[in-house]
């Protein structure tokens, strides 16, 4: 497998305050999307060939809900980009990588999966494939 960083992901508790602050630093125009089935509104912001995103929970039983009650604002998660997500995914299990995903689901630019933290010390990343 491999994979280019795709985005930077952080967990906060205002997304348009954020992207204020994000913008300051220079960061490209915000796009935005909601994701209510994971309760999630999501913003990306240019960062040369990378992304920024900004994850803020619609309520407080989201996953991202969840993390902001126990962690606070911060870093959520690294995203690679690969060509076949599938195949990835594959080739991870076999190598006995503890996964969250077994199979991708939709994300809100691709399809996505993510490897659990206790196989990356401690950090979430998340595999997507583009559309």
């Amino acid at each position: 497998m491999q994979g280019k960083l795709d985005h930077v992901a952080i967990a906060v508790r205002s997304l348009d305050e954020a992207a204020r602050v994000y913008a300051q630093l220079g960061l490209g125009a915000l796009r935005t999307c909601t994701m209510d089935e994971m309760g999630v509104r999501v913003g990306f912001l240019a960062a040369g060939a990378s992304q920024i995103e900004l994850l803020e929970p619609l309520r407080p039983d989201s996953v991202v809900g969840k993390f902001l009650a126990r962690r606070g604002e911060g870093l959520h998660h690294i995203c690679l980009e690969v060509d076949d997500i599938e195949a990835s995914l594959a080739e991870l299990a076999a190598q006995g990588v503890e996964l969250i995903d077994r199979t991708p689901r939709q994300g809100a630019e691709g399809r996505v999966a993510f490897i659990h933290p206790r196989a990356t010390h401690g950090v979430l990343i998340e595999l997507v494939q583009k559309h």
